[in-house]
């Protein structure tokens, strides 16, 4: 099941494309999208990932947790650095050329690709451990993940059909390519291993949360419909418990 949700978490990135193109108001949906993940990945680090990872850790030193969270921060923000910010994008279409928007939008294809496989990885690691966990955390990412497809989709709209068709395609699987190379992995993985990985996981999440998702909010200028969707985000979560 692990793997399945990687493969459906790639279908947000097709979303966000998708609204690019038809979609009058991007802002709208990218403000509620982004509120909905902020809403459910903070109480899912809150009740579900702290406990799971000092149960995984237990006995373990302090500092060592510390540090593989700190790693899981700075995977992320190494990535996260060839990614151009998606505001900008209107800017970005009047000052560049064809060229250049080319060149961002290849950069960004590959961040983005690079950056899902770690997250599919991640994700696939506590689909394993907890099936309701793990779905939480794909819509969690995946709706982060709508801006993404945005991105390239605005970036690469003067390329051939075909070519956006396969760049779409390709960073839509991407996350399932993460669950597959943990899926050929897992026999080989300790419950040590384990820990460190829900330890990283966990900072990848942090990163999103603190440095994306909580700047953004801040920054957008709907917020009442941003509180609405943190509502709705950890409603979700709260609904899920129901389900254990």
């Amino acid at each position: 099941m692990g793997l399945l949700i990687t493969l459906l978490l790639g279908l947000f990135f097709v979303v966000g494309a998708f609204f690019t193109k038809f979609s009058k108001n991007t802002k709208n949906v990218e403000n509620l999208s982004i509120s909905i993940a902020l809403g459910t990945m903070s109480s899912l680090i809150i009740f579900d990932l702290f406990p799971e990872m000092f149960e995984h850790m237990e006995g373990e030193s302090i500092v060592l947790i510390i540090i593989l969270i700190i790693c899981g921060v700075l995977v992320l923000k190494m990535l996260d650095i060839f990614v151009p910010e998606h505001d900008h994008n209107h800017s970005i279409h009047h000052n560049c050329s064809d060229e250049n928007l080319l060149h961002i939008g290849i950069v960004s294809l590959v961040a983005i690709v690079l950056h899902n496989v770690i997250e599919g990885m991640a994700v696939y690691n506590i689909a394993n451990e907890s099936f309701r966990s793990g779905l939480l955390i794909a819509l969690g990412v995946g709706l982060h993940n709508i801006p993404m497809g945005m991105i390239v989709a605005s970036t690469l709209e003067h390329e051939s059909n075909m070519y956006k068709l396969i760049a779409l395609l390709f960073a839509s699987l991407s996350t399932f390519f993460g669950g597959l190379i943990m899926f050929l992995i897992s026999s080989m993985v300790s419950e040590f291993i384990i820990g460190i990985l829900i330890c990283v996981t966990l900072g990848m999440i942090l990163y999103i949360v603190l440095f994306e998702l909580i700047p953004h909010i801040l920054h957008g200028q709907n917020k009442k419909l941003s509180i609405i969707g943190i509502l709705i985000g950890v409603l979700v979560i709260v609904c899920s418990s129901f389900f254990e």
